[in-house]
């Protein structure tokens, strides 16, 4: 399957070229590249051999047939001789693949596309790859149960990846690991928008249908990409400090809702000073009806809320942009530098507006009355932050509740100039790229070198049962 009428040759003519490859006839001798880049939770996920430096995708939805039409131009550079690589591309039918121009060889297997350009591409060089696909997104069922990849809705569609559902809407590279620049256009029936990550830089209506373009500069990983489309009501509206802002809410949302976004502003403005330069361009939020998924969602520059969030919630979700968007982790097993900052700035935040000291917080996690449930005060404790048991449980208490904890106690150990010091600068120098949790200890033993924590790694990031606290 997958082969080109183009591509085919005479049996003579295809032993010919063999023979003569075989006697250096000026091939690469490359080959392929691996298809996954072992993560220890996802190993399926990501593919080796290249790094993706943009995607630019061209889209066409109609909610009513449930049908979507599809152009992904993938560019990226090879580190390695290629004569094959993978993408990852769940569900879909693909109808031709170019690379730089060329007709491809390609073949399916499962979630694994994998494609034989014409020409194998040489170690550091820049090529592009073109796939063209059609047909009904899929859903995809994550190993905790909860549902990703692409959610249909009452008036639309929403596309949400955390952690392989990106891939049910577009063929690429789908671990944290390869972060890279987007453009989006996406084209719906007229009287329909179309959200999505970054700047709106154009909208067009022709022939009752309406294209939205959509561009990300800077580097995103693929879960965090989204695409919304329903009957929003939209506004826009600048911060303080001139950051566009850009609001996507379901009109049965929107009363519920205002309030709380309008907050966000101010959010923003406490955030930086707490952290440090926002990393990116714009910022805002989609908020959808209450039964279109089953979480938020930190889709970037743009969180998605399933109904209207609390401020709580909406803190979160932006300090991800921060800590899991920019600082993105190197693989799943990191996941509690995503979630255990984003817990801990809740609790600075409430620290900040009258409410829990983030000290009285971690005594009530650790006391065990914090949840009204005693199951919930149990779960903290189920793994290490930092060694989640199973794929299943990569988002389960202990990385959010048990990962803000020890935070809480390096600033308990290095106070809070230090403390501060370091989250900001963790920011700052990981900006835009990945890192993981080893970086993050190295990095934190660099800000306070007078400061003992193997206690604190051992006992608190990695290991097991509930440690001592005096």
């Amino acid at each position: 399957m997958g082969v080109p009428r183009s591509s085919a040759v005479a049996p003579f003519a295809l032993a010919l070229a063999v023979v003569l490859t075989a006697c250096g006839g000026g091939g690469v001798h490359g080959k392929p590249g691996a298809s996954g880049v072992r993560d220890p939770y996802f190993p399926k996920m990501g593919n080796g051999g290249y790094d993706v430096s943009h995607y630019g995708l061209t889209l066409s939805y109609d909610p009513r047939g449930k049908h979507l039409d599809g152009t992904a131009e993938i560019t990226a550079r090879a580190t390695q001789n290629l004569s094959a690589f993978h993408l990852d591309l769940k569900g879909l039918d693909v109808e031709d693949v170019t690379v730089e121009g060329k007709a491809a060889r390609w073949n399916r297997a499962g979630q694994e596309l994998t494609v034989r350009p014409h020409d194998d591409l040489d170690k550091g060089e820049t090529f592009r790859a073109t796939v063209r696909y059609s047909g009904t997104p899929e859903t995809i069922t994550d190993p905790d149960t909860s549902e990703e990849g692409w959610l249909r809705t009452a008036d639309g569609a929403v596309g949400l990846g955390e952690p392989t559902g990106s891939m049910a809407w577009f063929p690429g590279n789908h671990h944290p690991s390869d972060k890279a620049s987007y453009d989006i256009r996406i084209t719906v029936p007229e009287g329909l928008k179309a959200v999505s990550n970054g700047e709106l830089t154009g909208e067009t209506t022709a022939k009752g249908r309406t294209t939205f373009d959509w561009h990300t500069a800077e580097p995103m990983a693929s879960y965090v990409a989204t695409l919304a489309i329903g009957e929003y009501k939209i506004s826009r509206s600048t911060t303080e400090n001139g950051l566009p802002v850009y609001v996507a809410v379901d009109p049965t949302q929107v009363k519920a809702s205002k309030k709380v976004l309008a907050q966000i502003p101010e959010i923003m403005d406490w955030e930086e000073y707490n952290f440090g330069p926002y990393p990116f361009a714009s910022t805002g939020a989609i908020v959808d009806r209450g039964d279109d998924a089953g979480y938020a969602l930190e889709t970037q520059t743009r969180p998605f809320f399933p109904g209207a969030p609390d401020t709580k919630t909406l803190v979160h979700e932006l300090a991800h942009q921060w800590y899991g968007d920019s600082v993105t982790p190197e693989s799943w097993q990191d996941m509690w530098l995503n979630e255990g900052f984003a817990t801990y700035a809740e609790w600075l935040w409430q620290e900040d507006h009258d409410g829990d000291t983030a000290d009285e917080i971690f005594n009530s996690l650790y006391k065990g009355d914090y949840y009204n449930d005693p199951a919930d005060n149990k779960a903290v404790w189920a793994f290490p932050p930092a060694k989640p048991t199973s794929a299943a449980h990569i988002s389960d208490s202990p990385v959010y509740e048990r990962g803000a904890m020890v935070l809480h106690k390096i600033r308990q150990a290095v106070g809070d100039d230090t403390f501060y010091d370091i989250i900001q600068g963790w920011a700052a120098i990981h900006r835009h790229g990945n890192a993981d949790t080893d970086d993050f200890t190295a990095y934190v033993e660099k800000m306070a070198p007078d400061q003992d924590f193997s206690e604190i790694w051992k006992d608190w990031l990695y290991g097991e049962g509930k440690p001592d606290h005096p």
